[in-house]
């Protein structure tokens, strides 16, 4: 029987949290009756998966569409995506399980294009990474080439992850993109 890379991962991480303490957990909250540990600052998915275990499950049950993951894995070449995230919001773990399905499923074991950066409820800490970013929502996919933005997947992506991502590498679409209507009139 084959160990699928994400409980590999999730095992190595786990050993590697309880020997070194690497994964800083700002405080924990009560959602639905269970304690969701609150991560700040620079992320791996290894850290998130290993604090918050039920992604998993939502990655096991995620169906990404993997030509588009294919061409996006081959779009982000020269440029970068920041995903500021929850690990308490629902979201977070809907959109990014279904980003990390695609990268298992192609065997890649992680993008050096994509960074994950752990926020507080409030989308205020850490302060010194959230400042001038006009994070309002998570997730927040924030798709740049040489320092420019390009366009951002806010909350809900409207088509899939791997679509919208994959639209605004390639210009088709830019600024805002979000499933949530009420979020564009706000801009």
């Amino acid at each position: 029987m084959k160990i699928p890379p994400v409980l590999t991962a999730l095992f190595a991480l786990t050993v590697t949290v309880a020997f070194t303490g690497l994964v800083t957990i700002a405080s924990a909250e009560e959602l639905d009756g269970e304690e969701t540990p609150e991560l700040l600052g620079p992320l791996t998915r290894q850290e998130i998966e290993a604090a918050v275990p039920d992604w998993i499950e939502q990655e096991i049950n995620s169906t990404p569409d993997l030509a588009l993951a294919a061409d996006l894995i081959s779009a982000l070449e020269d440029a970068e995506i920041t995903v500021f995230m929850g690990t308490w919001c629902s979201d977070s773990k809907r959109e990014l399980s279904r980003l990390w399905r695609a990268f298992d499923d192609l065997g890649i074991a992680e993008s050096a294009a994509v960074s994950y950066i752990g926020v507080d409820r409030c989308k205020k800490e850490p302060r010194d990474l959230v400042d001038g970013v006009d994070l309002q929502y998570v997730p927040t996919f924030i798709v740049r080439r040489d320092g420019k933005e390009l366009g951002r997947v806010v909350e809900e992506s409207p088509v899939s992850i791997e679509a919208d991502l994959l639209a605004i590498l390639e210009a088709e679409k830019s600024g805002l993109v979000t499933a949530k209507p009420e979020l564009l009139e706000d801009r």
